[in-house]
């Protein structure tokens, strides 16, 4: 990332801000698997390294912008970019960073110039897949939709998480190892199940953890009214004044939710059975995804690369990060 971070004028107002994500710690799933997937379908880590960099500076691309939409105050144990810098640079800087990020997929000379157009054309299709899949998110907050069911649920989150944690960088790699000839819908379907779960207990961690651990802000998903799992089941599950009082405290401002009443909605998860439910659902997408993974790698030709990915799946839903 840092050779295609380039450095320019005016370095205080956009290159130093397209840096400062980058270099903050990650988990750095999304590149790992790229390259694992890559060398279980028979390619080399150089071969896959320009798609796995461009994935991983877009994905902080997106955060800079997912930050600003969802005003959070910190990232990765930092202030986010628009506290520090106001959201016009941050903006801009965010902008500049999603259009660097297509660079590594111009160098076409490892791969051949039909491998580099189908991995543009996974990168488009991963784009519009996530961008809709923040437009539900942000549009349910917006106009307060409270009737969701699981189904919902799902429908967001294999868009907007899905599609580029997991199942990208899966067919992105299978599509750089194998030179475009491995099958995909299968290596999609297993990406799928693994995505759920990591999203699921992303949002676990977001009401449990606590935000100097996670360098999040405290209940974070719940005062910022995202449809969670948890937020849905208790939206159906929860009775009379129960409900109301929910519906009412996603109904405020943001503004005017404090860490009281952020604490309160906790309280009727817990009492309501949303947290179990949210647990048992994500270990029902891991065993899933257990099921589905012989089927997605059956033929794979990487060994070690390929058991890396299957115990990804146990990680996923255990991850205390």
């Amino acid at each position: 990332m840092e050779d295609f971070l380039e450095s320019g004028q005016p370095s205080k107002y956009l290159y130093d801000l397209i840096r400062d994500y980058p270099r903050r710690a990650g988990k750095g799933i999304r590149p790992a698997l790229l390259l694992a997937s890559c060398q279980a379908h028979g390619g080399s880590l150089r071969e896959a390294l320009g798609p796995a960099v461009a994935l991983e500076m877009l994905h902080n691309a997106f955060l800079i912008h997912d930050d600003l939409e969802d005003a959070s105050p910190r990232r990765r144990g930092a202030a986010t970019l628009h506290e520090v810098h106001g959201v016009a640079l941050a903006v801009n800087a965010g902008d500049a960073l999603a259009a660097l990020a297509l660079q590594p997929l111009m160098e076409s000379s490892l791969l051949g110039s039909r491998v580099s157009r189908r991995l543009i054309e996974e990168f488009l299709l991963m784009i519009r897949q996530t961008t809709e899949g923040q437009a539900l998110e942000l549009g349910w907050r917006r106009d307060n939709v409270v009737d969701l069911g699981p189904a919902d649920y799902l429908r967001l989150v294999v868009k907007k998480t899905c599609w580029y944690t997991t199942v990208a960088p899966l067919r992105l790699g299978a599509i750089v190892g194998s030179r475009d000839t491995a099958a995909l819908d299968a290596l999609s379907r297993f990406g799928l199940y693994l995505g759920i779960a990591f999203q699921i207990r992303d949002d676990l961690l977001s009401m449990l953890g606590s935000c100097e651990r996670h360098g999040k802000e405290a209940l974070g998903d719940i005062r910022e009214g995202k449809r969670t799992l948890m937020l849905i089941h208790l939206l159906a599950t929860a009775a009379g004044r129960d409900r109301v009082e929910v519906v009412d405290y996603l109904a405020s401002a943001e503004s005017e939710r404090t860490l009281v009443d952020g604490l309160r909605v906790l309280e009727l998860m817990e009492a309501y059975g949303s947290l179990a439910f949210a647990r048992e659902y994500a270990d029902g997408m891991m065993v899933a995804a257990c099921e589905a993974f012989d089927d997605a790698f059956a033929g794979a030709r990487g060994a070690a690369a390929t058991e890396f990915i299957r115990e990804l799946i146990p990680y996923v839903i255990t991850r205390t990060l």
